[in-house]
């Protein structure tokens, strides 16, 4: 059975379903991603995700496509497809990897085109005024691609140019209901009629699909991935990104299909009882994200440690601060470049916190916390 799932405009010329098929997991072969995107039909989700770093990711996708369409009589013309292509190379290169990108998805034109990893003031040049731009004028006027939109893992103040430029008519942003760092950039995005998808919330929010037994207890009657999947649809973000491998990764997704109204009494209580149980296990060492403390002369990006911080002892999400953590420095643009041991206790963002934290000590106690032999990442 199909579920009949909301379609909800993301920029000015696509309709996409509440959840959105993210395809970086399910690149092992082109067999798993025809499951994996029968699921999603199934699951009324009518948005898939890819990019061409993922592997062939886009390959398995055409494939797929004309599988389901062939056996399955699922019109390849009712799929709305977003591919992405990173900041760099010149305009012959990027107009021969996105030709390639077209075949391996054996679509005439992309919907959706997003500049993937707008992490540095350079990569926002490249678009703006670089290589980027004569690409992107080049895509709209051959009516190679409907909408232009970018991806970003970097710094607020560089997100906000990127939306306030008028460029682009979606964004992927890091939005979580353990993070709401970015909700006022999504915010304004969604103001200015752009698309707004959050990045991976079940794992990128905190691995909310394995939850510590503290954000089960203060989550009940429901699940805390259900709970950070029903704020994100109250705030009005237009898609959350699902990077599923297996049928049952869509139960949500089916459960939540048309779950895009406000908050029910009960859950307003559930949020707030995550954040006060949070509030009381850190008791006044809490990191309120207010980002006073910076600049940092050593430019240690003190709310993201304190964050997981934060995570880890208020939300007892280990496995997932400790991941992250022993990232910095590894992920190059994509993640923090220093770690807590950068610190050299000048004392300068005591005086500027206003909560009058003992920043340099807690750093410490995030780094003994947290430090432990890196893992590799996913991509990259």
């Amino acid at each position: 059975m199909i579920v009949n799932s909301q379609k909800r405009l993301y920029g000015g010329r696509t309709k996409v379903s509440s959840f959105t098929l993210g395809t970086m997991r399910a690149v092992d072969n082109a067999e798993k991603m025809y499951q994996v995107i029968k699921h999603a039909y199934f699951a009324g989700i009518n948005h898939i995700e890819t990019a061409q770093s993922y592997g062939r990711a886009e390959y398995f996708i055409g494939k797929a496509l004309e599988q389901l369409q062939n056996k399955n009589d699922f019109n390849k013309k009712n799929w709305i497809v977003t591919t992405k292509v990173l900041p760099k190379g010149d305009f012959n290169y990027l107009k021969k990897n996105f030709y390639q990108s077209l075949s391996d998805l054996n679509l005439k034109k992309i919907h959706n085109l997003a500049i993937h990893g707008i992490n540095l003031n350079e990569h926002l040049d490249w678009v703006l005024s670089g290589e980027g731009k004569q690409f992107i004028y080049w895509a709209k006027e051959m009516g190679l691609v409907d909408q232009i939109g970018f991806s970003s893992h970097g710094g607020f103040k560089l997100i906000d140019d990127a939306i306030e430029s008028n460029l682009f008519d979606f964004c992927n942003l890091h939005v979580h209901l353990l993070d709401k760092s970015k909700l006022p950039l999504a915010q304004k995005a969604l103001k200015k009629n752009m698309g707004v998808l959050a990045i991976s919330p079940a794992d990128k929010g905190g691995k909310l699909y394995l939850p510590s037994q503290i954000l089960l207890e203060a989550s009940k009657p429901y699940h805390p991935l259900e709970i950070a999947y029903r704020f994100l649809f109250s705030e009005g973000i237009t898609t959350l990104s699902l990077g599923a491998n297996k049928p049952e990764d869509f139960d949500l997704a089916i459960k939540l299909a048309n779950a895009t109204h406000k908050l029910t009494k009960e859950e307003i209580k559930i949020i707030g009882n995550i954040e006060d149980l949070s509030a009381s296990r850190l008791g006044e060492t809490k990191c309120e994200q207010c980002r006073a403390c910076l600049p940092c002369p050593n430019d240690v990006p003190i709310p993201e440690i304190l964050r997981l911080r934060n995570i880890y002892i208020g939300n007892g999400q280990t496995e997932f601060a400790k991941e992250r953590y022993n990232l910095i420095g590894r992920a190059g643009h994509w993640w923090e470049l220093k770690n807590a041991n950068s610190c050299d206790s000048c004392n300068i963002c005591i005086s500027k916190c206003p909560h009058e934290l003992d920043i340099p000590n807690l750093l410490k106690e995030t780094h003994n916390l947290l430090i432990e032999t890196p893992r590799k990442r996913l991509w990259g």
